[in-house]
C-alpha cells in the first residue's frame, strides 16, 4: 500500500519545462544608439533670445530652466565649475562645450564671437576637446559658418523637426524643407560635423510623414541625430491648441512606436542617435503635471526594449513557431549592462512574451 502511494506521488511530480537559449548581439541591435558616457559635456544654455521665431511647441524657459541672458563671465564660471568637477578624469574622457537652448547663430554676431572666444580659449589650452552648438536651418549662412569655423566649432546641430512643409507651417517653424537641405549642404562644405534634431507628434504629422522625414534627413548624411516626442508645455501656443481641442498629443504607446519605426530606418545607416526624448530636468519630468503628452523619464529605454523585442520575436518565429503556447523557458544571454533593456521597463518584454506566447523570459547577464 505504502509502495503504491510513493509511485503515485512520483508520477504527480511536474515535468521540467523545455528551455531554449538565445544569445543576442546587442551592439548590433542598438548599433546606432550612442552612449555618451564616454565623454563629458559642459552644457551652456543660451535662452530663447537667439531665436526670433516662436514655434507652437516652444516654451524655452521651461526647456532650459533659464529665462535670463548669459554673459561671458557666466560662461567662464560654468566651464571652470565643470572642469573642477572633471579634474579627476581618470578615464581620460573627451570634454565638449555645448551651446544649447536657443538658436545660437540667431544671436547678434558680436555676442556669438564673445561666447566662442571663451570656448575656443579652453580648446587652445587643451582643457577641452570640442565645441558644439545648436541652431535653426534658416540661421545658417556662409558668413556665419566662416565665424564658426574660425573659432573651431566641431559640430552644428540643426533643429529640423520635420521635412514635411505642411507640418512645418502648422508648427509655425518659420522655415521649410529647402532651408534644411541648403543649411546641411553648407555645413558639410565647411567640413563641420552635421547633427539634426527631429520630433514626432507635431501638429498635422503622421507616422508616414515622420518616416518621410527620417528618410529625407538620412539622405543628408548627418553624423548624429536627436529624436524627441512632442510635449505640450504650458505658456506655449500648442497648449492653447490643446485646450481648444485643435491638437491631440500622441499617446505614450504611439510615441514609442513612432520612434521605434524611425530607429529601424536609422539602422540602415551609420548615423549616431545621441538622444531619444528630452533630457529630464526639474521642469521636464513625469512628476510635473503641467506637462501634457507622452512624457516619461526613461523614454529611450522603452524604445530600445522594443528593438530588442523585435529580435526575440524573430527567433520565436523562426525556431519556436511549432511549440508556441507550450509553456517554455527562453534564456537570453546578453552583457550585464543590457539586462534592464532586454527585460524592459516595468518588465514590459517579460510580460508581453508570457501573455502572447506563454514563454518565460530569463535574462542571463554576462560580464
Amino acid at each position: 500500500m505504502e509502495k503504491t502511494k510513493r509511485v503515485q506521488n512520483k508520477q504527480q511530480l511536474p515535468q521540467p519545462l523545455k528551455e531554449y537559449n538565445l544569445r543576442l548581439d546587442l551592439n548590433k541591435i542598438l548599433k546606432n544608439i550612442v552612449n555618451k558616457n564616454n565623454q563629458y559635456t559642459i552644457p551652456i544654455f543660451i535662452p530663447h533670445f537667439g531665436c526670433k521665431n516662436e514655434c507652437v511647441f516652444c516654451n524655452q524657459r521651461k526647456i532650459t530652466g533659464i529665462d535670463t541672458s548669459v554673459t561671458s563671465k557666466d560662461i567662464y564660471d560654468i566651464i571652470d565649475e565643470h572642469l573642477e568637477y572633471f579634474k579627476n578624469n581618470k578615464k581620460k574622457k573627451k570634454i565638449e562645450i555645448a551651446f544649447f537652448g536657443g538658436s545660437f547663430t540667431g544671436i547678434k554676431i558680436e555676442k556669438q564671437i564673445k561666447y566662442l572666444e571663451v570656448a575656443n580659449k579652453y580648446l587652445n589650452e587643451g582643457k577641452i576637446d570640442s565645441i558644439r552648438l545648436s541652431t535653426r536651418p534658416d540661421y545658417i549662412s556662409v558668413k556665419i559658418l566662416k565665424v564658426l569655423k574660425r573659432y573651431n566649432v566641431d559640430t552644428i546641430e540643426l533643429g529640423v523637426q520635420s521635412m514635411d512643409n505642411e507640418v512645418l507651417n502648422e508648427s509655425k517653424r518659420g522655415h521649410l524643407r529647402n532651408h534644411v537641405i541648403r543649411a546641411a549642404r553648407l555645413i558639410k562644405l565647411f567640413n563641420i560635423n552635421l547633427g539634426m534634431q527631429i520630433m514626432v507628434g507635431l501638429p498635422k504629422s503622421t507616422i508616414e510623414k515622420e518616416l518621410y522625414t527620417i528618410n529625407e534627413v538620412l539622405k543628408l548624411n548627418p553624423k548624429c541625430l536627436r529624436i524627441y516626442p512632442v510635449y505640450v508645455l504650458k505658456e506655449s501656443k500648442l497648449y492653447d491648441m490643446y485646450l481648444k481641442k485643435e491638437y491631440v498629443p500622441l499617446s505614450f504607446k504611439d510615441s514609442v512606436n513612432r520612434v521605434y519605426m524611425i530607429l529601424k530606418q536609422c539602422k540602415k545607416t551609420n548615423v549616431q542617435v545621441i538622444r531619444i526624448g528630452l533630457q529630464t530636468t526639474d521642469e521636464i519630468t513625469v512628476a510635473n503635471t503641467d506637462i501634457v503628452g507622452p512624457i516619461c523619464d526613461n523614454f529611450a529605454e522603452y524604445v530600445m526594449s522594443k528593438l530588442v523585442l523585435e529580435e526575440i520575436e524573430k527567433y520565436i518565429s523562426n525556431k519556436l513557431k511549432d511549440i508556441i503556447k507550450e509553456d517554455i523557458i527562453l534564456n537570453v544571454y546578453i552583457p550585464n549592462k543590457y539586462v534592464s533593456v532586454v527585460v524592459g521597463p516595468k518588465k514590459v518584454n517579460k510580460i508581453y512574451l508570457k501573455d502572447k506566447y506563454n514563454i518565460t523570459l530569463k535574462v542571463k547577464g554576462e560580464s
